[in-house]
């Protein structure tokens, strides 16, 4: 029985499935932080993102049955918590002009980039959710188009296209910055 089968095991028993959890959020806290800060910039959105995915596991653990790794099952969580909030604070948030965007990304205590770094995070705040996700699956995770295919529900063919086209934006915002 591999390790991952154990703590699924764990997972499912009623007498170990608080500390299999517990084990489960100490193993993947950090790397899910990290994919959730990239879409949706600030700090404390992320936190609070993050705390959503594993509220959101919690409440679903009865219903996973192994069929996925459990990373694979989290990303696609986070992911959804991810674009549910982003499309809440679009909802929310009529704020047209970039520049205060920028400003508000310079003066989070917690981004420390030089300005091609400030430059990509404005592109890709700029991009439409679904590219936005996509490109940072892809660029900075390094994700596979097959298992990103799995984790969002989409066709390996709409996901390159998504990719190459926020690639064009970026690339596109930066020769406008110039």
């Amino acid at each position: 029985m591999s390790s991952s089968e154990k703590l699924l095991a764990r997972l499912q028993e009623p007498s170990t499935r608080n500390d299999a959890f517990a084990e489960v959020v100490r193993t993947h806290s950090r790397q899910l932080y990290m994919q959730i800060r990239r879409l949706v910039t600030w700090h404390d959105d992320a936190n609070d993102v993050l705390q959503n995915t594993f509220i959101k596991a919690w409440q679903a653990l009865d219903s996973f049955r192994g069929e996925s790794q459990i990373s694979t099952w989290l990303y696609r969580i986070a992911m959804n918590e991810s674009l549910t909030f982003l499309q809440k604070r679009n909802l929310e948030q009529s704020l047209t002009d970039n520049d205060a965007a920028t400003y508000d990304l310079a003066s989070d205590p917690y981004f420390d980039g030089d300005r091609a770094e400030q430059l990509l995070q404005e592109a890709i705040d700029l991009l439409p959710e679904k590219q936005k996700l996509v490109f940072c699956m892809k660029y900075f995770d390094g994700q596979k188009y097959e298992t990103m295919s799995q984790i969002l529900g989409t066709s390996v063919g709409a996901l390159k296209a998504s990719y190459h086209i926020a690639v064009k934006k970026i690339e596109s915002y930066f020769e406008e910055a110039d």
